[in-house]
């Protein structure tokens, strides 16, 4: 079994986004890697050279201003990683920027694609998400943020990447079909300093349509971010990092006021919210796999 890894990030340095702790993060259960560094000036690619594995190999790619609709650049970046990934590997595990795995995870991942590598019905692995926000102490758990999503695929080119690089799917649309790893990616893309997290999200309007639904949900007029303002539901985080971030979680300087309690939301979406709660289920959710037994 052979494994390669892919990601893409452009601005790397620039917007302080975790992208050697992504790629550290899985490299042990990686044979290669590949990582596709748009064009910028920041010292992205310096610093991802400056992992010092002889397994990263980057590629470096310009990315495409007229791609807005629905954020699909960022598909296109993905794919152009997951294109480059030759045919000798048998799984593809991606991983955004902005997105960690705890070592705790990593002899569960390595079985299950041991296990599921001769199962030609199961296209990709799933897993389960832990999406931070403010500080590394709370964790977002509305409807806004999806609870899983296919990280491994399968190294066949017919699938893509869907959209806004959420997820994947065959290039008819078809969605994928997909086991559960028993892992969780933690994601740390809203996971800033408040002036820093502002400008983050004003340099991410040049890639969405004006009127995109993603940017009417975290447009704000100010030089800080207010994290308050745009979060409807947050809990607290009562577990342990990845080894990989605890220089990052040591350098913690920002402290904004946020809420456990309060809670943002239509009736329509406060019924919702409960009914996952105490079920532990979502109803009426959307996803790019069928997840199968």
């Amino acid at each position: 079994m052979k494994v390669c890894g892919f990601s893409f990030v452009k601005n790397g340095v620039k917007f302080d986004y975790p992208i050697v702790e992504a790629i550290t993060s899985i490299l042990p259960v990686c044979d290669h890697f590949i990582v596709a560094v748009g064009d910028c000036n920041d010292g992205t690619r310096e610093l991802i050279a400056s992992i010092g594995s002889d397994k990263i190999e980057i590629i470096d790619t310009i990315w495409d201003p007229a791609l807005k609709e629905k954020g699909r650049v960022l598909a296109a970046e993905t794919n152009k990683a997951f294109d480059a990934i030759p045919a000798a590997y048998d799984w593809c595990f991606y991983i955004q920027a902005d997105e960690v795995v705890h070592e705790k995870y990593l002899p569960v991942i390595r079985t299950a694609m041991e296990e599921q590598i001769s199962n030609k019905s199961v296209d990709g692995l799933i897993f389960n998400y832990t999406h931070f926000y403010g500080t590394y102490d709370y964790v977002a758990d509305s409807r806004r943020w999806y609870r899983s999503e296919i990280r491994i695929i399968r190294n066949d080119k017919r699938i893509r990447s869907w959209n806004d690089a959420q997820g994947f799917r065959w290039e008819d649309a078809r969605k994928l079909k997909g086991v559960f790893v028993g892992a969780s990616v933690y994601h740390y893309g809203w996971v800033r300093p408040p002036k820093q997290m502002q400008e983050k999200v004003d340099e991410s309007k040049k890639y969405w349509l004006p009127d995109s639904k993603h940017i009417q949900t975290i447009n704000q007029s100010a030089e800080e971010y207010d994290y308050a303002q745009s979060i409807d539901s947050l809990t607290r985080f009562r577990e342990s990092h990845p080894a990989v971030m605890q220089k990052r979680l040591q350098q913690l300087n920002w402290h904004p006021e946020l809420s456990e309690k309060r809670k943002k939301f239509t009736v329509r979406y406060f019924v919702l919210y409960w009914f996952e709660q105490l079920f532990h289920y979502r109803p009426f959710e959307n996803k790019h796999f069928v997840e199968i037994n």
